[in-house]
């Protein structure tokens, strides 16, 4: 695992030094005319501020408010590319909440029991197609993510009304996949995919 806190403070050249990695499970370095490839497989978790102040869409609740410029945002947002950013299977945005809220909270399941779940989500990958859903190549993904009619629908009109590439889209239908194996179920419906599109929230300055 490679844990990357406050990632658009990273040199840019570092971060797109990834998309290989990411994208193939290899690294191939080149000095003084020949060239060597690595294996470099390894999930990525990329943490970050939303803006420089790193209180850009705190609800008002929590008293703070952002302070930075539109310019400011965009700017600091802009360090992580399209390209890189189309590899990161999930991005979530984790709001600000008042202490007494997360104080409230309920307990949540136990990691025994996710794990037994994510356990045979995995199997019943491995059983299907032989390997994990994240690793699927992209011609893999139609006979293995096969998606319902209306599930296809809505995948097509979500993708074009957001301007997704071919990348982007391949990776939203590997989560759902996921989702729907989460479920036990066998087909992609619409509501894994809605769920999926949900975890894509890609930046925007």
């Amino acid at each position: 695992m490679l844990f990357l806190d406050e990632t658009p403070e990273f040199p840019r050249a570092a971060l797109e030094a990834l998309r290989e990695p990411l994208e193939t499970g290899r690294i191939t370095i080149s000095r003084a005319a020949r060239q060597a490839t690595f294996p470099a497989r390894f999930q990525l978790v990329a943490a970050m501020n939303p803006c420089p102040c790193g209180w850009l869409g705190a609800p008002a609740r929590t008293g703070k408010a952002c302070r930075c410029t539109p310019e400011a945002v965009a700017r600091y947002q802009g360090r992580l590319s399209g390209p890189l950013l189309d590899r990161i299977d999930l991005q979530v945005e984790v709001l600000a909440a008042p202490a007494a809220e997360l104080l409230a909270l309920p307990d949540g399941e136990t990691s025994a029991v996710v794990a037994e779940r994510v356990a045979a989500a995995r199997l019943r990958a491995l059983q299907r197609q032989g390997q994990a859903n994240a690793q699927l190549e992209p011609g893999r993904i139609d006979t293995c993510c096969r998606l319902d009619a209306p599930a296809a629908h809505f995948a097509r009109s979500a993708a074009e009304h957001l301007g997704w590439s071919g990348r982007r889209l391949h990776r939203c239908l590997k989560v759902a996949r996921t989702i729907a194996d989460l479920a036990g179920s066998e087909n992609l419906a619409t509501a894994h995919v809605a769920e999926a599109l949900q975890l894509q929230r890609v930046l925007a300055g």
